[in-house]
């Protein structure tokens, strides 16, 4: 019998019990759909983590305020209240250290109008855009002037823009009015757009100074510190750690009141939870086509019995071994394509889907869906040989005489 012969037999065969032959097919298709779409969206989540991340500034160094106690109990780093402006001035005189802004930030209701909303209202510096990597939209920041005299001025962003001034995209010179404190908007930030319950639209930037003297938010939380190159990013985090020593007027046996965070040990950090992540899932996801070659394995042992006559009678018009297990062989492995074709194109509609309605970052790259779809070829082959090999080694006069 012809190859093309057997792959003729087989589709028939296939053709001739439909629901029981897509009923096998099932647990392919799930498999493979269940990978392709849990790998895109824990690619998606990786690389959408890495951009924020990476949104907080060129080469940045992120120093924290250090641990403080109560009762005995350590609140952990960021707890105290050890950072200060001339911290960021020490900083910024470093050689390794192109720029270093302050953060002191509060969540506040702000009016403008007749509407209302609460936003993060975040008091930083001059360098703040060289440092976080980001630029103004539309009118501009502000200067040194506003900055040193306290000036009531505020940059906010699109997301701010879009809730307070609904039908004026640019309010530039509009006012508005945070703790009953009246600011002018001098500025739009360009859109970073968001990811997770980040949102880098939604904020108000003002000067730091200002911040402290008008709204109340005199703690700063961070400093995010712009070393001059990726190199000098070790130098860097060394000459501040030793500034802020300074600066604290730390002893030499005293240990520090802050941290240091490097922005590529938490980029390598969220990468290899990314893709420890996406391979866990995957592997889970890959368990539906194990699961889904067992079904062909046992409906092909099914399709044996059935037509053990048949196998009979083709062994004693000359049929041989080889034939009668290639007709099985490629039976089970016609079956389990047509479920790794369905699961490829279910799998890609449901990441498609899953990015639309529950608004997921997703990442769809050739590598798994290649990957998932010869391994639904390969379980066809790996779960069909025995069923085959069964079909092939039965006697012709036992076949025969099978009821």
């Amino acid at each position: 019998m012809s190859f093309l012969e057997i792959i003729r037999v087989s589709i028939r065969s296939i053709q001739s019990n439909k629901l029981r032959s897509f009923l096998t097919m099932l647990g392919i298709i799930i498999g493979v759909a269940a990978v392709i779409a849990m790998v895109a969206i824990g690619k998606g989540s990786s690389s959408s983590v890495t951009s924020q991340i990476s949104g907080l500034g060129s080469n940045l160094l992120i120093i924290s305020p250090g641990q403080s106690s109560s009762g005995g109990i350590n609140m952990g780093f960021g707890s105290s209240n050890t950072l200060k402006l001339k911290d960021v001035v020490a900083i910024t005189a470093e050689d390794s250290v192109a720029g270093a802004v302050p953060s002191a930030t509060s969540n506040l209701q702000v009016v403008a109008g007749s509407e209302n909303y609460n936003t993060s209202v975040e008091g930083t510096g001059m360098s703040f855009l060289e440092v976080r990597s980001t630029s103004v939209q539309s009118g501009r920041f502000f200067n040194n002037y506003e900055y040193n005299n306290h000036e009531n001025v505020a940059v906010i962003g699109s997301e701010v823009v879009t809730n307070l001034f609904p039908s004026n995209p640019n309010p530039i010179g509009e006012r508005i009015e945070m703790n009953q404190v009246p600011f002018t908007v001098i500025g739009v930030l360009k859109s970073q757009g968001s990811s997770g319950v980040t949102n880098n639209d939604d904020r108000i930037i003002v000067p730091v100074t200002t911040a402290q003297a008008r709204l109340g938010i005199s703690t700063i939380r961070t400093i995010y510190a712009s070393a001059v190159s990726a190199e000098a990013m070790t130098q860097a985090q060394n000459e501040i750690t030793s500034a802020l020593r300074t600066s604290h007027g730390l002893m030499s046996s005293e240990e520090d009141d802050f941290q240091i965070t490097n922005q590529s040990q938490i980029l390598e950090t969220a990468e290899s939870v990314s893709s420890v992540m996406t391979t866990l899932l995957s592997g889970i996801a890959a368990i539906s086509l194990v699961v889904g070659g067992i079904g062909i394995m046992n409906i092909m042992l099914v399709s044996v019995t059935e037509r053990t006559r048949e196998i009979g009678i083709r062994k004693a018009i000359g049929a041989k071994r080889g034939d009668i297990m290639r007709q099985f062989l490629i039976e089970a492995v016609i079956l389990s394509l047509m479920g790794g074709v369905a699961g490829v194109l279910f799998g890609l509609g449901t990441a498609k889907l899953l990015e639309k309605v529950a608004n997921l970052s997703i990442e769809l790259t050739l590598e798994p869906t290649l990957y998932s779809f010869l391994s639904s070829m390969a379980v066809g082959i790996i779960f069909g040989v025995y069923p085959a090999r069964k079909a092939a080694q039965l006697k012709p006069i036992d076949a025969l005489r099978y009821e």
